[in-house]
């Protein structure tokens, strides 16, 4: 077998990115920039044909605009075509040339799984190392984008190599257990209008800043139509070129604002919202596991030292997961330990479930790591 260079342990497999896309994150930006790319030009026309001067700079601007949005969609690919994704007898790495980083194997708190909505056998393995909370609290995240059957490879990574199951993401994780597992608990989270009120910093900053945005939609339309009428009495053609660019410059920026401040707002209060009935939880004698869409969370029941549960209303209970690992007992920076505050990705909650005292019985026993008989 083969061994790695850097730590000089045995390969047990490896490989490269399936799929490379720029991230939801750099393709939504790249689309903002075409955007202002298409606003500054018809600004650039309304100045060179309707007022007479020069358009220079809002050329200028439109054009870094431009650059900036094929950057957004482009250098990341370009990044991710010559990355190699290791996994040694203990470590996980990841390699570009001579840029590296790893993760050690048992030092793996638990992993996330996105499955690409275009290719359902590829997504993107996310391994979290949780750190210990208060001043030192951090993640470790490392993250292998585009594989190939993501499922099997974190089986690999746990050492189930005989028991990898093939990677599907549309099948459910019932359907994707290794060979000695098997569901002892399962339920799926209720919808309550709790869940649809702000929590933490994260969601009543981008509440704020939803708000701000929308009152600035609300401006641009406030000044913008008395603007326009006083051009077209100023003797603007209303069928000229620089009046449909003019329209267009402001009928496209309140959009783009608008949009902006809409998703913000679906992002802080009706996504949490929606989100719970739509997750589904699994405990099995070796794992838990959580599913909603695409996204996956895998957790080795041997790294959970407790659990707390939390009232939710209506009779409901959040079970936050306390884990434990080498030199480290925490868990993610999303709120084990009772904290309010939520990301737009699964952690190691089960929210707003019904039967959480045979959860927690569960949790709380050994896991059973015999093989099924």
């Amino acid at each position: 077998m083969p061994h790695d260079s850097l730590f000089g342990e045995r390969i047990v497999w490896s490989g490269i990115p399936k799929v490379t896309e720029a991230p939801p994150v750099l393709r939504a930006a790249g689309f903002l920039a075409y955007l202002l790319a298409a606003v500054s030009t018809a600004y650039a026309v309304v100045v060179a044909l309707g007022l007479g001067q020069s358009p220079g700079a809002l050329l200028v601007f439109g054009l870094w605009c431009a650059s900036l949005g094929l950057a957004c969609h482009r250098l990341p690919r370009h990044w991710l075509a010559k990355v190699e994704y290791i996994v040694t007898d203990h470590h996980v790495i990841w390699k570009r040339g001579p840029f590296r980083r790893s993760i050690e194997r048992r030092a793996i708190s638990y992993a996330r799984i996105f499955w690409s909505p275009a290719h359902p056998n590829v997504g993107d393995l996310e391994l979290v190392r949780a750190v210990p909370t208060g001043a030192l609290r951090r993640r470790l995240l490392l993250r292998l984008t585009g594989v190939v059957a993501a499922d099997r490879v974190w089986a690999i990574v746990r050492g189930e190599h005989e028991a990898a199951p093939p990677g599907h993401g549309e099948r459910p994780l019932a359907q994707r257990l290794d060979l000695d597992e098997r569901v002892l608990w399962s339920a799926s989270g209720r919808r309550t209008l709790r869940g649809y009120m702000p929590h933490g910093r994260r969601e009543w900053t981008l509440l704020g800043l939803g708000a701000v945005l929308g009152a600035v939609s609300a401006q641009i339309v406030w000044s913008g139509v008395p603007a326009v009428s006083k051009v077209v009495e100023a003797g603007l053609p209303l069928g000229s070129a620089a009046f449909i660019a003019l329209v267009f410059a402001l009928t496209t920026s309140f959009l783009l604002v608008l949009g902006v401040a809409a998703y913000l707002v679906y992002d802080a209060v009706i996504r949490p919202g929606l989100s719970a009935s739509g997750t589904r939880y699994l405990i099995t004698n070796k794992r838990v596991l959580i599913q909603r869409a695409r996204e996956e969370l895998h957790l080795d029941r041997r790294a959970i030292v407790d659990v707390i549960d939390a009232p939710a209303g209506n009779g409901l209970t959040d079970l936050f997961i306390v884990l434990d690992g080498p030199r480290a007992r925490a868990l993610a920076a999303s709120g084990a330990f009772g904290e309010s505050e939520r990301g737009p990705h699964l952690r190691p909650v089960f929210e707003c479930i019904e039967d959480s005292e045979s959860a927690s019985r569960i949790l709380r026993s050994s896991p059973d790591l015999r093989h099924a008989a």
